[in-house]
Order: structure tokens, then C-alpha cells, then sequence
């Protein structure tokens, strides 16, 4: 088996070389680690102190792992923070993270790599974050008897390590010095296996979109926009299978009292085009609509749907809403559906969000609501637009799920400071 993992892991550096030749992502991914030893001896070289490691396979990781980074920072503030990522869509957006001192790709999971990466890093200590579990540099790890920590993780039967095929799987979870998953379904699973070094300590993402609220910057166009009296829906990282459903509903709506904020996932500008076109085609004149970059003070008065055409917004944007709408549950995945719950409103998303444990527990507290499909939609948004009281109690127990789910980051971080300290 472990001979078969070595081959597929050759096998895959073969087919990113073959697509790096004219797929985008993958040539990232070459370009990303062509000097990485080179670079990161260098970087490594500059300074004595302790390096401490995290991994996160791409940008959801990250921001899974994020509350964890910067308390141990804030905690440990002698040691230096090497944030590795595997993916680009991780590594191109924050390779400036000003978090840690350290950034750079994953090395392909080679033997070779494995040895000469730890050999170089040395770090003190190791967190991976919720996926990816890298067999050789694992195994390097645990040879060279370094704690090791995987956070938030989430277990499912259908996964390998609980197959009769997947005993180099298993060993490599045991060797972690603790494991902390997202909920106790995934202890549970790993107990069946014999994992016992295991806790159900929460959702990091619960503290880090507490963090966001905590600090929300002020949006004043936003705030203007909002404070005219009418109520405000959010629509977040929406793609066109969303705004075709959901600009219908309102359309209807907007001739009333309400209004809408549309922050798409893609902001290019054939995106913009067509959802400023998808909104007039559904009756809403052309004079209603404003782009963000093109609106100040004057120019916003009287708008019915303010169009975001910039990055970075959206978690600020939540506040001024009275209603939040995800997108991407039409699609491949719902977004992030926390970001808005944090704020206390009720959180509307399509039927692809079962991979995400907190909709799910969103939808039983009465917080979140799933449409199954475009008349599903208009039922469950009006049933909230036109009713204050059912709109108000969906957000308070959206408010109040977030809030109760507070504190993983605290629990892992004293867990794994007397794990090390005993």
C-alpha cells in the first residue's frame, strides 16, 4: 500500500507538470515550488528562533486555522510562525499574511522532500488544519519526535481510514500527539478505530467570525445606503445560478420597502455586466442600480441595489443587513454562512450545503433556511420579508448559535500546552 501511495504521488507531480502547460492553477503550483528549498533556507537561516508550523491545504483551511495562528502568536510571540499551503487558491492570496513570518508552498509529498523539509524547518511543533494527510511527511514528523496536532477536523465513514484498505491511513492518525475535530460524530468514528487521543473542541471559524464582528471596519456608503428606512438583503459570493433565482423575488420586494446589497463571488467584469442585466431584465430600472466604485454620498440617494465591485467587504457588509443570503448552494458549495449568522440574521442558501456541519445546525436551531430549488426560494425569502416577527426570531437564534459556539481556539490551544508541557 505504502509503495502504491509513493507511485500515485509521482503520478500526480506528472499530471500537474503535464497541466501546468496550459492550465493556470497548476502552473501556479509548479511556478510556486520551483525554488521553495532555496527560498525557505534562506528565510529559515535569518533567525535562531523556534519555528512553529501550520498547514493548511487552501484559503478555507486557512481561515479555519487563522483564530489558532494568531492566538498562538499572541501567546508565544518569541517564536516564528511558518504558514504552509498546498494549494494557490490558499498560497496567492495570502502570501502577505502579516501573521506569520514564513509563507510558502507544500513540497510534493515525496520521501525525499518529506526529510529534507523537516531536516531544514525543524519546527517545534505542528498544526494541521481540518484536511490533508500527508503520509511521508507524517511519517517524517513522528521519526523525528515532533508534536504534531491536527484541528477541526471532520471524520466521515465513507472516508479511507475506515476502510479495510486504509491501514497506512490509520497509522498516520495515530501518530498525531492529539486530534481535535469540528463535532463528536468524528470522535466517535476515530474511537472505532482505536483513536483515543481525540476531542470534539468546536469550530475555530466560530471565534474567528466573532473576531470579524468584533472589529467590523465601517463601510459609510454601505451605512448610508442602509439607513434610509427600508430593510436590506445581502446577497454574499453569489454566482449567476443564485442571482437567476433570487433577483426575481426581489424585483418584487424592492417596489416595496427593501433593498439589496449583491457582493458576487466573481467580480469581473462580464460578471457585473450581466447581473446589472439579469436585474433589468426582471424590472428593476437601470436608474436603481449603483456599483460601489461609482457611488459617493449624492449619487447613492434613492439606489434600491448597491452592486460590490471590490474585494475584502463582504464579512463588514453582513452588519448592515437585515436578512443574508449565501450563494454557491445552487452551485458546487454554499460560501460561508457564519460570516452572516454572527450578526444576528436569519441566513437563506440553496440545497448544496451538506458537506457543512454548521448549516446543517444552523437550519435545526431555526437560524438558516435551505430552498430547494427557484419556487422554494421565493417561499422561504418571502415568508421572511414579510414577516418582522419570524425575521427577527430566525436572526436572534442565528445570533445566539454563533455566539454559543465560541471558544475551540481556547480549548485546543490549553489541551496542547499541557500536552507539551507535562
Amino acid at each position: 500500500m505504502r509503495a502504491f501511495y509513493s507511485l500515485s504521488i509521482f503520478f500526480y507531480g506528472l499530471v500537474i507538470r503535464i497541466a501546468s502547460l496550459f492550465n493556470t492553477k497548476a502552473r501556479l503550483w509548479m511556478r510556486g515550488r520551483k525554488n521553495l528549498f532555496a527560498e525557505l533556507e534562506s528565510k529559515i537561516k535569518s533567525s535562531s528562533q523556534p519555528v512553529v508550523w501550520f498547514h493548511c491545504a487552501s484559503l478555507g483551511e486557512f481561515e479555519q486555522g487563522r483564530p489558532l495562528l494568531e492566538e498562538y502568536k499572541k501567546r508565544n510571540p518569541a517564536s516564528r510562525i511558518l504558514l504552509t499551503f498546498f494549494s494557490p487558491s490558499g498560497f496567492e492570496v495570502r502570501k502577505n499574511y502579516s501573521g506569520a513570518e514564513i509563507i510558502c508552498y507544500l513540497p510534493l509529498d515525496t520521501k525525499a522532500n518529506a526529510k529534507r523539509f523537516i531536516a531544514l524547518v525543524n519546527p517545534s511543533l505542528v498544526f494541521f488544519v481540518k484536511y490533508e494527510f500527508w503520509l511521508n511527511m507524517l511519517g517524517e514528523i513522528r521519526h523525528k519526535h515532533i508534536p504534531h496536532f491536527l484541528v477541526s477536523g471532520i471524520f466521515r465513514p465513507d472516508q479511507i481510514f475506515f476502510k479495510s484498505h486504509g491501514g497506512i491511513f490509520r497509522e498516520a492518525l495515530k501518530g498525531f500527539s492529539f486530534l481535535f475535530t469540528q463535532e463528536k460524530n468524528s470522535v466517535e468514528l476515530l474511537k472505532s478505530i482505536g483513536i483515543t487521543n481525540v476531542v470534539a473542541a468546536g469550530d475555530t471559524r466560530f471565534d474567528r467570525v466573532a473576531d470579524i464582528a468584533f472589529a467590523a471596519k465601517e463601510i459609510p456608503l454601505a451605512k448610508l445606503f442602509s439607513e434610509t428606512g427600508e430593510k436590506v438583503l445581502v446577497a454574499g459570493s453569489s454566482w449567476p445560478q443564485d442571482e437567476v433565482l433570487l433577483f426575481p423575488v426581489i424585483a418584487t420586494n424592492i417596489k416595496q420597502d427593501w433593498k439589496l446589497i449583491v457582493a458576487p463571488h466573481e467580480l469581473g467584469e462580464a460578471h457585473l455586466a450581466s447581473i446589472e442585466n439579469e436585474l433589468e431584465k426582471n424590472g428593476i430600472e437601470k436608474q436603481l442600480i449603483m456599483r460601489f466604485s461609482n457611488a459617493d454620498e449624492e449619487s447613492i440617494a434613492g439606489k434600491k441595489i448597491l452592486l460590490i465591485d471590490n474585494i475584502g467587504m463582504l464579512s463588514s457588509l453582513y452588519h448592515y443587513g437585515n436578512i443574508a443570503y449565501i450563494g454557491g448552494g445552487f452551485g458546487k458549495s454554499i460560501h460561508n454562512t457564519l460570516e452572516a449568522a454572527v450578526y444576528g440574521i436569519p441566513v437563506v442558501f440553496g440545497p448544496r450545503f451538506e458537506k457543512f456541519n454548521e448549516a446543517k445546525e444552523l437550519i435545526a436551531v431555526g437560524g438558516g433556511f435551505v430552498a430547494r430549488d427557484g419556487e422554494d426560494l421565493k417561499n422561504v425569502l418571502q415568508n421572511l420579508l414579510s414577516d418582522k416577527n419570524v425575521r427577527e426570531d430566525a436572526g436572534m437564534k442565528a445570533g445566539k448559535f454563533v455566539k454559543e459556539n465560541t471558544g475551540a481556539t481556547k480549548i485546543i490551544l490549553e489541551k496542547t500546552e499541557s500536552l507539551i508541557n507535562r
